[in-house]
Parts: structure tokens; sequence; C-alpha cells
């Protein structure tokens, strides 16, 4: 890793860090020789993973701005400063939006908007101290084309993509790049726990590995670019999308066929 990127002495924080796309994404910061503070609720896997790894384990529940401007202030002091923010904690509870519960669409919000809000602003004034710095928001295709049955998720996966674009701008010419990746469906339990709760019309699309988003990220605290997707067909046809909104509608029967053939295969190999 350090033959691509040169991230010696860089500190970073990435949240959600206990698993999948946050797991690998810290992994590949360590490998790339940046000392890292890792997040998650979950203490005894972020504990496990520090070891591993050479990474400062604070377990954080980043659903409150008391807790994400603890989070911030605990990092700045750990790592004696803050070079790269990855906001990649998120929520996600399924299901026809008229059905859901509304503190489970309260979570949402909480965890994938309002708290990439608040540790942005928090961490937006050591990162302008840094030579270079980044932030790294860890979206979703659902921001770009709105999936049905993941109405409240689409919907903060747009803010957060909106929300980077915005402060891109806002930070143009200045040491601080701001970007999203904006990821189709992925190989981790975040997905494939639960199956059956999943739209087909997710399946219907290529996977991709925490490994491969993970690069993504580390692309974009390289080069600062704005936002990618991965893999390329789903960002071609999320950007047709959302130029021509009757599109998904016509495409989504026969997307969903695709994806409930997937769905069946990757049963198959449970």
């Amino acid at each position: 890793m350090r033959d691509r990127y040169d991230l010696g002495g860089r500190r970073a924080l990435v949240t959600g860090a206990s698993s999948g796309v946050g797991e690998a994404v810290a992994r590949q910061l360590a490998g790339a020789g940046a000392r890292v503070v890792i997040a998650a609720r979950r203490a005894d896997r972020l504990a496990a993973l520090a070891g591993e790894i050479g990474a400062i384990a604070r377990p954080a529940d980043v659903s409150t701005p008391q807790a994400c401007v603890e989070l911030i202030a605990a990092a700045v002091e750990q790592l004696g400063g803050l070079d790269i923010l990855v906001n990649n904690a998120g929520a996600h509870h399924r299901g026809n939006f008229a059905d859901q519960d509304a503190a489970h669409l309260a979570t949402m919000v909480d965890v994938n908007l309002r708290a990439p809000v608040v540790l942005s602003s928090a961490a937006l004034p050591h990162l302008r101290t840094a030579p270079r710095a980044a932030i790294v928001n860890v979206g979703s295709v659902a921001g770009r084309m709105p999936v049905p049955g993941s109405a409240t998720y689409s919907a903060t996966k747009a803010g957060l993509r909106t929300l980077t674009y915005a402060l891109a701008e806002e930070c143009r010419g200045t040491n601080v790049g701001v970007s999203v990746v904006s990821p189709g469906p992925i190989a981790t339990d975040f997905i494939l726990a639960d199956i059956d709760a999943v739209t087909d019309l997710t399946f219907s699309q290529p996977m991709s590995t925490p490994q491969q988003i993970a690069a993504l990220v580390l692309d974009c605290i390289a080069d600062g670019r704005v936002e990618r997707t991965r893999p390329a067909s789903t960002r071609i046809m999320t950007t047709l999308g959302s130029l021509f909104p009757a599109l998904p509608r016509v495409l989504r029967p026969a997307l969903a066929a695709k994806g409930r053939r997937a769905k069946a295969r990757y049963r198959r190999n449970d």
C-alpha cells in the first residue's frame, strides 16, 4: 500500500470502523502509514482491529451531536491533530416508508446525515491547520437515484452527497479536499446478513468488495476528486436516472427480475 500512497505521519479518523468498508478503510490507511483512530459502537471488535493494525480504538455512537463533537476532540487529542476524516458510519432500516417506525427513521437521519454534518463542522478548524487535509463521505448510489423501500436512507445519502458538493466548493482553493464515494451494493453483512429484507432492485447491480470501496476512499484522499462511484455500469444508470426520472420506473421490472435471480445465487452459496 505504501507504494501507491504515502500517508506516513498523517492523522485519520474513521467512523463505522468495526466491520465492512470502515474496517477496510482503516486497514488501508494504516497500511499506507497513517496514524488512525477508529470509532464505532462495538468496542470489542474495535479493540481487536486496533491491536491488529496499530490503531487507536474509540468506542462511540455518532447518533447524537455531542458524541460527534467529543469524538473529534478525542481524536485530535490522541493524534495531536487531524488530517483525514472518513465519515463511514451508516444505518439502514429497510421497508416501505409507511411501515417504518418513527425512531428508525430518525436514527437513519441522525447517523447517515446529521453525524457527518456535525463531525465535519467540528473537524474543519483542525483540518485547516494541516498541510493537506481531506474529508471523505461514504455515500451510496441510493443518493444518486432513490430506491423504493429505502426512502429515508436514499434521502439521507442524497443529502450527504449534496453536502459534499457544496462543502467542496466552499473549500475549493484551500488545503482541504472534500469527496464522496457512492458505491452500489457491497458484499458485507449490511446487505448479506438478511438478504430477504433487501430489495430485489439492489441485487440487480454488481456487488463490490469492502476493499474495492476502501481503495476509492484512498483515491479521494490522494487527489481530492469530488465523487467516485463503483461499478461503472451503476454510475451510468444512476446518472441517466437522475436526468430522466421516468427511466428507472420503466427499467424497474427487468432490474427486479435480475435481482431476484442474483438473490437465489447468493442463497445457494450460503
